[in-house]
């Protein structure tokens, strides 16, 4: 008895300390909770074992009896699942019709069959009072709407955080905090070769409504993040993150129409303030 319950308490620490380091529940399904409890019932099932084992492994007349006990109770659990009838009761059960010399064994329905169909009556009843009268669990269309609802706020706070900023998620920014930043951005990385104001130097002029690549966010956004190399410019995206590139990139649509002095001549497009333009062209 002794080595059973050193054997219990050492699978139980064991167990407990590999739950230990399993993920880290969530709000919606806590599955640490579940790989404790299955880690601590196996160790305790596994103890159990061991110690029947160990018991009976001196004694062969014990393990004898054991073994047999065991076989009993399965036997008995299987009859009373199943429903057979003894083959002495086969007579008793036989039904009078004949048919050619075929006759039929007037057999009850099982009970395993019967605890299936009444268990699914009962789950029925349960499940609608649940999500149809007394609505305690929401519906297979409430989930999905509440699952998309936070993954559209979740991707809002990346799109923010500029963590997911793409071509495809990028919007234009109008406060004047995003511009502010933008315009420092831009004057100390950018107005070398396109000026403080704009107005164009070795690069395009940015405030006449002459486009080469474009003047929506995602292409303005594109062509500082990949560079045109072709023409001189270097791509952007190792030394500004997607938040910077996405505050140039505004502040870059606001110069639209300021005019500043000794602008450069036109380049590329007309594309009227306020159109938008997707064509990309890198």
């Amino acid at each position: 008895m002794k080595s059973f319950f050193t054997i219990t308490i050492a699978a139980i620490n064991n167990g407990l300390l590999l739950a230990q380091t399993t993920t880290p529940a969530t709000d919606e399904f806590n599955l640490k909770g579940y790989i404790e409890t299955a880690i601590i019932i196996f160790a305790v099932l596994l103890a159990i074992g061991s110690w029947f084992v160990l018991s009976f492994a001196t004694d062969k007349e014990k393990e004898k009896k054991f073994y047999c006990a065991i076989l009993f109770s399965l036997n008995w659990i299987k009859n009373k699942i199943s429903g057979l009838a003894p083959l002495e009761k086969e007579n008793e059960l036989m039904m009078k019709e004949n048919y050619d010399g075929i006759k039929e064994l007037n057999n009850s329905i099982p009970p395993w069959f019967n605890i299936l169909f009444y268990g699914t009556v009962i789950f029925a009843i349960i499940y609608m009072f649940d999500f149809h009268v007394l609505k305690t669990s929401p519906l297979q269309e409430d989930e999905f709407k509440t699952e998309v609802s936070t993954a559209n706020y979740e991707k809002e706070l990346l799109i923010k955080s500029g963590k997911l900023l793409t071509e495809a998620t990028v919007i234009q920014l109008k406060d004047v905090g995003a511009l502010s930043s933008g315009k420092e951005t831009f004057i100390s990385k950018c107005s070398v070769c396109h000026g403080r104001l704009g107005e164009g130097l070795v690069g395009p002029n940015l405030t006449d409504n002459y486009w080469i690549h474009g003047n929506s966010i995602q292409n303005v956004f594109k062509v500082i993040r990949v560079g045109v190399p072709a023409k001189g410019m270097i791509s952007w995206e190792s030394q500004l993150s997607p938040q910077q590139i996405q505050e140039v990139a505004s502040y870059v649509i606001s110069l639209q129409g300021t005019n500043p002095p000794n602008g450069k001549k036109p380049e590329g497009q007309e594309i009227k303030s306020g159109s938008d333009s997707l064509k990309v062209t890198i």
